[in-house]
């Protein structure tokens, strides 16, 4: 099994900066992809950023030259660097990776934006 747990979440102005991390231990299973997404109140869950193994990255159009997905071999970490964050972006936002064992989920982490 694998375990996800991120961090970084909170509260910040419009215009600010977040940095979320995710953290990943337990059976390292070979790696197709990993990621996240979010979701808003009220909305169904989508997809912000993926990383595949050979690590290339997509992003969601809404958050493109906003968002940047990075990956930490080392340390099994996966962090998102948002910066220009407006309120639509609030919402909890979970990490993921994709391996040989199956689909992991973190537990989520909440981001407000709001002045």
């Amino acid at each position: 099994q694998v375990q996800l747990t991120e961090s970084g979440g909170g509260l910040v102005q419009p215009g600010g900066s977040l940095t979320l991390s995710c953290a990943a231990s337990g059976t390292m299973f070979t790696i197709y992809g990993l990621g996240w997404y979010r979701q808003a109140p009220g909305k169904q869950r989508e997809l912000v950023a993926i990383m595949f193994s050979g690590g290339n990255a997509n992003y969601a159009d809404s958050v493109k030259d906003r968002f940047t997905i990075s990956r930490d071999i080392d340390r099994n970490t996966v962090s998102l660097q948002m910066d220009s964050l407006n309120p639509e972006d609030t919402g909890v936002y979970y990490c993921y990776e994709d391996r040989s064992g199956g689909l992991y989920w973190g537990q989520g982490t909440q981001v407000t934006v709001s002045s």
